[in-house]
């Protein structure tokens, strides 16, 4: 029997998450829930129940061309044994190399990452904070770190360690069966508002899942 997980959604390609064509995977759920999330969607616990085969069986189609795989959310160290037990999976079937964001420090999970096989080849940690500066890049805010865990992950994401640039500033765009759009990427302070007010002053409408209760700097 396998380990269930709740997700929010897969895509690929991601393009703006890590090198290269990723295929994206965002589990659902967040005990963190950072002031200023963009992503509040991704909050609640219980949404989008799977197993972890049904989720190797729908993104296998992508592992022969994908460059990498980026894991975010919601957060997926709240569901610590069925991301282990999906990255094991995936380490098994493809070469590509492994992304996974989180909003734990390090010092929380830094044990259970050490105490298993090499399946994450880097991982961005800590809460966003949006009340600290954003200049660098894969990073919402300033105290973020990235930790490149293995080679692969050093020869894949050294050129990550610097300071943002204009490159770093895109976003893919993901439609889903109900025709809802999503976003993937890094957002600077209130690109979500800026694109609502540009959208709205030519007679559309745009819902945001950003966390309203704190404003964009």
């Amino acid at each position: 029997m396998t380990t269930t997980v709740n997700l929010s959604r897969i895509h690929f390609p991601v393009t703006t998450l890590g090198p290269g064509r990723r295929i994206g995977i965002w589990f659902q759920g967040c005990s963190i829930r950072c002031p200023g999330c963009i992503s509040m969607d991704t909050w609640t616990h219980g949404r989008g129940t799977t197993t972890i085969a049904e989720v190797v069986d729908a993104i296998s189609p992508w592992l022969s061309t994908a460059d990498g795989i980026t894991v975010s959310g919601g957060e997926p160290f709240d569901q610590r044994e069925a991301l282990f037990e999906l990255l094991a999976r995936l380490r098994a079937l493809t070469a590509a190399d492994i992304l996974v964001f989180t909003g734990y420090p390090w010092i929380t999970i830094s044990e259970a990452i050490s105490s298993r096989p090499p399946l994450i080849d880097a991982i961005v940690t800590e809460p966003f904070d949006i009340d600290e500066r954003q200049t660098l890049a894969l990073r919402g805010s300033d105290n973020q770190q990235l930790h490149m865990m293995t080679p692969l992950g050093r020869a894949r994401f050294e050129s990550f360690d610097r300071t943002i640039d204009e490159s770093d500033r895109s976003f893919d765009v993901m439609f889903d069966e109900n025709g809802d759009v999503w976003l993937a990427g890094i957002p600077a302070r209130g690109d979500f508002r800026r694109l609502r007010n540009i959208l709205e002053d030519g007679g559309s409408t745009l819902g945001i899942s950003e966390d309203k209760r704190f404003p964009s700097h």
